[in-house]
């Protein structure tokens, strides 16, 4: 693992950040980059789930111990720094963290445009590639338009009014968080992980009409952010498949499903030519049935010490050897959260490489999506 001064940057999985940087950032030029601001801020803001923080600091005190937490409220919490100065692009394995900036401060006014006006003091840099602004709450989205605030931005920094909000990665960008009508919280990042090239993180795809259900948008959302490599023409069966989401997201990608299930999966799922259905409960499917497979996926409502058991049934099977394992762990209270370590332990018993992630689509649960190691 690597270390600057005194920071723990690389944790899990052979020294990755979590996730990986995409490929195209490592490509791309560093001497195209705009430069960073000089002031570059004392603080990292963590925004997650509005229930999430307590999970959020027991993971910083594991993997950045060199930092000391400050303040929080619902969806945030702050970190001091110190003395401590990391890389533009830092976005530490917090699992639970949505996404990681520079804090810059506060503006606070009873106008939009008073607002506006008091963001340049502030942040006292004037080059951008693009704008973020998303709000803490979910709730606040109905009283304060974030797109109306991005394009008064916009156009304060002179950046053209069809700059999309999308980062691409290496791009220096303005955040704003919307904690209020009368106050927002200023930052910046550079964008190198697939959360960071997203506004605060959040996935930016919602739910399509003709989508059965919403293990659909999480699969989405689990193959973007881990860049998960499915390809056509290989085998995926899912456990607990009912109605249907994630098999039709696989579908979609080309891929030959298989969804175990007592219960009857949509029937635009069910109708697909790729798509078979077994009506029985996974522990009931005979292990040799289950050579072949490519992936497995699992996002069934029960305890996460019973989908373990469910998976690892499966995958250390003779004959049995996916290649990779999608695996949703539902959190039946925050506290479950610290064994969290010891799960991931168990996939890496199995001859896999596991990285952890509480999706932006998802409720109180973690992601995991493990690709069978080189070496066991």
């Amino acid at each position: 693992m690597g270390a600057r001064a005194g920071l723990i940057f690389c944790v899990y999985d052979g020294g990755m950040r979590f996730p990986s940087p995409p490929s195209s950032q490592l490509q791309r030029d560093p001497a195209t980059f705009l430069p960073a601001p000089a002031v570059r801020g004392n603080f990292l803001l963590v925004t997650c789930r509005g229930d999430a923080e307590a999970a959020v600091c027991r993971r910083q005190a594991e993997i950045m111990p060199a930092v000391a937490k400050a303040a929080w409220r619902r969806g945030v919490v702050t970190f001091r720094l110190g003395s401590q100065d990391p890389p533009d692009d830092f976005f530490p394995d917090l699992v639970f963290a949505r996404t990681v900036i520079r804090s810059l401060g506060q503006v606070a006014a009873a106008t939009q445009q008073e607002l506006v006006e008091a963001v340049k003091p502030l942040v006292a840099h004037d080059r951008w590639d693009t704008i973020h602004v998303w709000h803490r709450d979910p709730r606040l989205e109905t009283e304060v338009n974030a797109a109306a605030i991005r394009s008064a931005l916009l156009e304060a920094y002179k950046l053209p009014a069809a700059c999309g909000p999308v980062a691409q990665p290496g791009d220096l960008v303005l955040d704003c968080l919307i904690d209020s009508a009368e106050r927002w919280w200023l930052g910046w990042h550079r964008a190198g992980t697939q959360a960071g090239c997203l506004p605060g993180g959040m996935h930016a795809q919602a739910l399509p009409e003709d989508k059965v259900s919403r293990a659909w948008l999480k699969l989405d959302e689990a193959i973007s952010t881990f860049a998960v490599d499915l390809r056509p023409g290989q085998r995926a069966v899912e456990l607990g498949a009912s109605p249907g989401g994630a098999c039709q997201r696989l579908l979609e990608s080309g891929l030959t499903v298989v969804g175990i299930d007592p219960a009857l999966v949509d029937d635009r799922v069910a109708a697909h030519p790729a798509f078979e259905q077994w009506r029985m409960r996974a522990r009931d499917v005979k292990l040799r049935s289950f050579r072949g497979f490519d992936w497995i996926i699992a996002d069934m409502n029960i305890d996460p010490r019973s989908t373990l058991e469910s998976i690892g049934r499966i995958v250390t099977a003779a004959g049995v050897k996916p290649s990779g394992i999608i695996a949703t762990l539902k959190l039946p209270d925050w506290s479950r959260a610290a064994e969290l370590p010891g799960w991931l332990d168990q996939f890496r018993s199995w001859g896999f490489a596991a990285r952890a992630r509480q999706l932006s689509t998802s409720g109180r649960e973690v992601c995991v999506v493990a690709v069978r190691s080189r070496k066991r």
